[in-house]
């Protein structure tokens, strides 16, 4: 595969950005969540509205990896208040790393996590933490093999369903 390249989402992308966003949140969890659920949260979770709060929002940061100038996958980071939860100063959220299914296995998640370290450092954070699905064993896999590990757990609702997230952190300093 040809080099992996991270440029940084504007608003200018906003089209891409909610392309990909939805095409990989239906690739990854479709199968396992209704249709009714998941159409609610495409909806609202990537909406316009939604999508250029998070692109306007200081404490927000979205980073497209492409390869060929084709965007294969993305990362969203948060610091401070734009955080899910904690909110500590000290932190960076990964929010979200998504790889288009064809592109798994191929590095990009992991150039895109790499991307993540190296913010979360600029940031001076003495941590790294993120909330996965319980039943996504794949993402559990990559996030232990890069040092983080358990710390609590907390509900993701999906549509109607809440379901249940693994909160997992890697301290940097």
């Amino acid at each position: 595969m040809t080099e992996i390249h991270i440029i940084r989402a504007t608003l200018n992308d906003l089209n891409q950005l909610q392309k990909i966003s939805r095409e990989t949140f239906y690739e990854s969890f479709a199968a396992g969540n209704t249709g009714e659920n998941i159409k609610s949260y495409l909806e609202e979770g990537f909406s316009v509205d939604k999508l250029t709060t998070e692109l306007s929002d200081k404490n927000s940061e979205f980073y497209f990896a492409t390869v060929d100038n084709e965007i294969i996958g993305y990362l969203k980071v948060n610091f401070n208040e734009a955080q899910t939860e904690l909110k500590n100063d000290k932190a960076l959220e990964i929010e979200r790393i998504y790889v288009y299914k064809q592109f798994h296995g191929k590095k990009a998640g992991q150039v895109l996590f790499e991307k993540a370290l190296q913010i979360a450092r600029q940031h001076k954070a003495d941590y790294v933490w993120l909330g996965v699905w319980e039943e996504n064993p794949r993402a559990i896999s990559f996030y232990k093999k890069n040092g983080f590990i358990e710390f609590d757990k907390h509900i993701f609702k999906l549509g109607s369903d809440e379901q249940t997230d693994i909160m997992m952190k890697r301290q940097l300093s």
